[in-house]
């Protein structure tokens, strides 16, 4: 085989970009956060080592994402025949690119929503006064909950089925959530009768039984009350 100069293998690397872009659904989500992320970084005048954490974390992620799409395309190519183990391979590719994921959402979430002093006592004030970090952490907590409950009862899987409802469990904490933020009770009657129609919609698509739904719709609300009850 003949070897490469440098502009040929500048051009390979650019095309495998572009096809893992035009390829993978996944891949296209990542890199439009990352910019839109990196755009608000500018407009927000982040300073330049905050800047820098943004980008490595997001490159992070681009760069796991692609070798995901490789080897899942090698396992693919190599394996005529199914076997359980292709099925594993691809599964710890992809929980690599989950975990970069996650560090990325971290890291923006300290870099946006960081203030002035770092004393722990001033950090618990400053999310007391905002609504917006409890509700981020009322939503992680409910997240966490739904893959452990998942996990346990060993029915479905992390992200779709099983036990209990993942989209039950969101469309009630929202409506918590809102119940709590709003004094208007239109507000919170409408998002009550949106979070109904999301967990009534997974029992007639048959993802979830009604008791999963049911389970998810109590988990979602009252994890999400307690932590307003804690930090407001």
């Amino acid at each position: 085989m003949k070897s490469k100069n440098f502009v040929e293998s500048l051009n390979a690397s650019v095309e495998g970009f572009i096809y893992a872009l035009k390829t993978q659904r996944n891949m296209r989500i990542h890199f439009l956060l990352g910019v839109l992320v990196l755009v608000a970084g500018i407009y927000f005048n982040l300073n330049k080592t905050d800047l820098l954490f943004l980008f490595t974390a997001i490159c992070i992620v681009i760069i796991l994402e692609m070798i995901n799409t490789s080897i899942e395309l090698t396992v693919d190519l190599i394996k005529d025949v199914f076997h359980p183990l292709a099925r594993v391979i691809k599964d710890i590719s992809a929980g690599a690119v989950f975990i970069a994921a996650l560090n990325a959402l971290v890291i923006g979430y300290v870099v946006f929503s960081r203030g002035a002093a770092f004393k722990i006592e001033d950090l618990v004030h400053q999310i007391k006064q905002s609504s917006w970090h409890i509700t981020f952490i009322a939503f992680i907590l409910v997240l966490f909950l739904v893959v452990i409950g998942k996990v346990f009862s060993k029915k479905g899987t992390p992200f779709r089925g099983g036990m209990p409802s993942g989209h039950a469990a969101f469309a009630f904490s929202m409506w918590t959530a809102i119940t709590f933020l709003t004094e208007q009770g239109i507000i919170s009657v409408l998002v009550f009768i949106m979070a109904v129609l999301i967990a009534r919609h997974r029992v007639i698509a048959k993802i979830h039984n009604a008791w999963e739904v049911i389970v998810g719709a109590v988990l979602g609300t009252l994890t999400t009350a307690v932590v307003f009850q804690i930090l407001r």
